[in-house]
């Protein structure tokens, strides 16, 4: 039986993405009128995909409900988003395994939509944090606040602030790598964050110079690259619902 991806969309452009990658890896695209229709295509097993776009209303709602499935029944489920925030962090965490971002590129999709590519294998695939402390500063619109960092990774890293870091985008942080004169610094996403000042920070833009140092750094401490790394800037508690990358190269742009 062929399989089919249900799509939640309304704009051609990205319908038009869709089904031209679908096609090319003999999947069928199922154009739902509704997210009742979108639900029931995955829930009972005619899809094995689930993409919605986060311009619609009711779109975080569609991927958390289909989030809830075990493991074994549960659809790749991918966003598309335009990088605006917020659409972006609402498609994190209701618990997408992808965000695609528009216009979409084709091999980007066809990455996402790999035959046999399900949530519960993506999931699995976790590289190990690295636990490392160092001080993390952060420019918020009240001024800077300081952090301890918890862990950090090629994407981004999770600390313990003074204060509990405002949800938002494109904020400028700085901190040195442990045993370097190396300052990290660039712009990041707070992907989640808790009123007793622990965040999540996701590396938006960083200086080519900057990543290559990073990568340097952390490839010396036995971090191997994991394009699911972002993973582990997860929270531990169980209250936050888990997320999966943007790809590297949408980061990298």
């Amino acid at each position: 039986m062929r399989q089919s991806a249900a799509v939640l969309c309304q704009d051609k452009r990205s319908i038009q993405s869709l089904q031209a990658t679908l096609d090319h890896l003999g999947m069928e695209l199922k154009n739902c009128q509704s997210q009742q229709e979108a639900l029931e295509s995955v829930m009972t097993g005619k899809s094995s995909a689930l993409i919605v776009d986060f311009d619609l209303v009711g779109a975080e709602e569609v991927i958390r409900m289909a989030a809830l499935l075990p493991p074994a029944q549960k659809p790749a489920l991918l966003a598309i988003a335009s990088r605006a925030w917020p659409g972006t962090g609402q498609a994190f965490v209701s618990g997408a395994n992808r965000i695609l971002y528009k216009p979409l590129a084709p091999e980007v999709l066809k990455d996402a939509l790999k035959p046999g590519r399900k949530a519960g294998k993506t999931n699995q695939r976790r590289s190990q944090r690295y636990d490392v402390k160092t001080l993390v500063y952060l420019e918020v619109e009240s001024g800077t606040i300081a952090g301890v960092s918890i862990d950090i990774g090629e994407h981004g890293l999770a600390l313990q602030a003074t204060e509990p870091v405002p949800m938002s985008s494109n904020l400028p942080f700085r901190c040195v790598l442990p045993g370097t004169d190396v300052t990290l610094h660039g712009h990041a996403d707070v992907i989640w964050a808790s009123d007793q000042g622990r965040a999540g920070l996701f590396f938006s833009k960083l200086a080519p110079a900057t990543r290559k140092q990073l990568k340097s750094w952390l490839s010396k401490r036995g971090h191997g690259k994991d394009k699911n790394a972002v993973r582990d800037l997860l929270p531990a508690s169980e209250d936050h619902v888990s997320f999966a990358n943007r790809d590297e190269e949408e980061v990298r742009a």
